[in-house]
């Protein structure tokens, strides 16, 4: 069997079969964006995410600059899914021996803008020669007080279901970078690619969504909507159904995109939360959407399966289109 073949979900439940965990002081292990472990009166976020030339990005059309800060807040962004705090940065990074130490300059002081805005030390690592670009970096952050984590399987019928922002932005952005336009030449266009190459955690909103336990799940969207919702549903044991009508779509991605709907569900690398809200906390949102941008785009349901409605009310399975690994 090749690994084509299957798909990363499965990958990670045989791995996750091999080495269960029998310590009680880790509440999440294998299988979440980030594990969680008890530690002393708090609680421990660890996260590790990779980022591979030809596969994650195209050193081509990424500058140096945007890349170190995307290489951080990917990271990031899992802690805030979880309504946690980052703290402390652990880097490995291969290099080709040809590249250019402007390029690794200009890489680390996109690393250094993240970390700053964000309050996160980088701490260590390694470093190795490799054939192309190869970014591991681990994550480690904290709980605060007057929170909790939140995790994709408290799900519930009749919860609401929302996102941040807009969605589909930075699939299109990638897709004019692959179609030949470049950041910088086009105002319209520009927007796109930035969310694309610059994609900004959404860490404030994730600690509010946490606090009181106003989400009842949540997930940060890396591999689109459509598969990042299979994720909550499959380990909240639940469904749920999104309305075309309902989703957040820039003025821009309208513009730029043929196909705006197909490109908003299973478009990746926004990094903005989809969350879940139980209908009696919803009217807490009032406050959080002085400062957010957050829209309803469905609900959940008791019955599995995940559905699209569309315009004209056609009702059809959502099948995850997104990101594969595999």
């Amino acid at each position: 069997m090749k690994l084509r073949s299957i798909d990363e979900g499965e990958l990670i439940a045989a791995i996750r079969k091999e080495f269960p965990s029998s310590d009680p002081q880790t509440l999440r292990g294998i299988g979440d964006d980030v594990a969680v472990i008890k530690s002393g009166a708090g609680l421990l976020l660890l996260t590790k995410d990779l980022l591979v030339e030809g596969v994650h990005f195209r050193r081509s059309f990424h500058p140096p600059h945007l890349l170190g800060r995307k290489s951080l807040n990917v990271n990031i962004s899992d802690i805030a899914a979880v309504g946690g705090k980052p703290r402390y940065a652990l880097l490995g990074l291969g290099l080709p021996a040809r590249i250019e130490t402007d390029w690794v300059e200009e890489f680390f002081n996109g690393m250094k803008s993240a970390a700053r805005d964000a309050g996160v030390e980088l701490i260590g690592g390694d470093l190795t020669r490799a054939v192309k670009v190869f970014i591991s970096l681990s994550l480690l952050g904290e709980i605060g007080k007057g929170h909790k984590p939140v995790f994709r399987n408290g799900a519930g019928a009749g919860d609401g279901i929302y996102v941040s922002g807009t969605v589909g932005d930075a699939h299109q952005g990638l897709l004019l970078l692959k179609n030949g336009v470049r950041f910088g030449k086009d105002t319209e266009k520009d927007t796109l690619i930035r969310r694309f190459l610059d994609p900004r955690p959404q860490l404030s909103l994730g600690r509010a969504l946490s606090a009181g336990g106003l989400a009842s799940s949540m997930i940060d969207m890396s591999d689109g909507l459509s598969v990042d919702l299979g994720h909550v549903c499959r380990e909240s044991g639940c469904g749920a159904d999104v309305y075309h009508e309902k989703l957040p779509l820039s003025a821009e991605l309208r513009s730029c995109s043929q196909r705006p709907i197909w490109v908003a569900l299973h478009g990746g690398e926004d990094y903005q939360l989809l969350f879940t809200v139980p209908r009696k906390k919803e009217p807490l949102l009032t406050k959080l959407r002085r400062k957010h941008r957050i829209t309803l785009i469905g609900w959940i349901k008791k019955e599995k399966g995940v559905f699209e409605i569309s315009f004209r009310g056609r009702k059809k399975p959502l099948l995850p289109k997104g990101f594969r690994h595999f």
